[in-house]
């Protein structure tokens, strides 16, 4: 019985200590915020800090558009966004426009890249004729 008591206190210290650290990380962090810095906030929204004031952070998600958050709100420092265009991707994405206007697409796929009710049922369809 007592092997037990101690298993379980030890399991309870082990946990204990990760939250710990974890909100150790979590306060440096945000402690470390800076003017420039990309941010996410805890409820996803991205954004870049325009200033720090105590616990009040402006962040601004779109060119022109501040908005003001409670700083432990503030979920994690990302890496500043890049753009991955390039001739090949262009080329790519012309490529799989001609393959769809081949197959008979309506070319009516969503401008982020998911596809359309249609495009998704197409193929069941298809399968369903044969």
């Amino acid at each position: 019985m007592l092997i037990f008591l101690v298993v379980i206190f030890g399991l309870l210290l082990l946990m204990m200590n990760k939250n710990r650290k974890r909100q150790r990380d979590d306060l440096e962090m945000r402690r470390s915020l800076s003017v420039g810095d990309e941010v996410m906030t805890s409820s996803g929204m991205y954004g870049t800090v325009t200033s720090v004031d105590g616990n009040v952070v402006t962040i601004e998600s779109t060119p022109g558009v501040p908005s003001r958050w409670y700083l432990p709100a503030i979920g994690k420092k990302v890496d500043p966004a890049t753009e991955y265009a390039s001739a090949d991707d262009e080329t790519t994405a012309s490529e799989a426009e001609a393959t769809e206007s081949d197959a008979g697409g309506t070319g009516t796929s969503a401008p982020d890249g998911f596809l359309s009710e249609d495009q998704v049922r197409r193929p069941y369809r298809d399968d369903k004729k044969d």
